[in-house]
């Protein structure tokens, strides 16, 4: 592969990844909106706001699907969406 070509190749790569995560940030976005809808369910209807069994389910459904590394994401997710408890 020529020095042209490898850079061409990077840089369409590169936008493919600046393209997935706009769309990674979106749905993120998406994901806190419909969290916030759960929470003022759960608490309107006397409930607490987290729901720490669903939230195990989460980290585990991450965890299998990326490993190790999954559960740091699932956590950070559930940071955004419900804040620190």
């Amino acid at each position: 592969m020529t020095t042209t070509t490898a850079e061409a190749t990077i840089a369409d790569a590169r936008e493919r990844i600046d393209a997935l995560d706009d769309r990674i940030i979106g749905l993120i976005q998406e994901r806190m909106a419909v969290s916030t809808v759960v929470q003022e369910a759960r608490i309107a209807s006397g409930g607490r706001r987290v729901h720490l069994s669903r939230e195990m389910e989460i980290l585990g459904r991450y965890r299998e699907a990326l490993g190790k590394p999954g559960t740091g994401l699932a956590m950070t997710l559930l940071e955004l969406c419900r804040g620190r408890i």
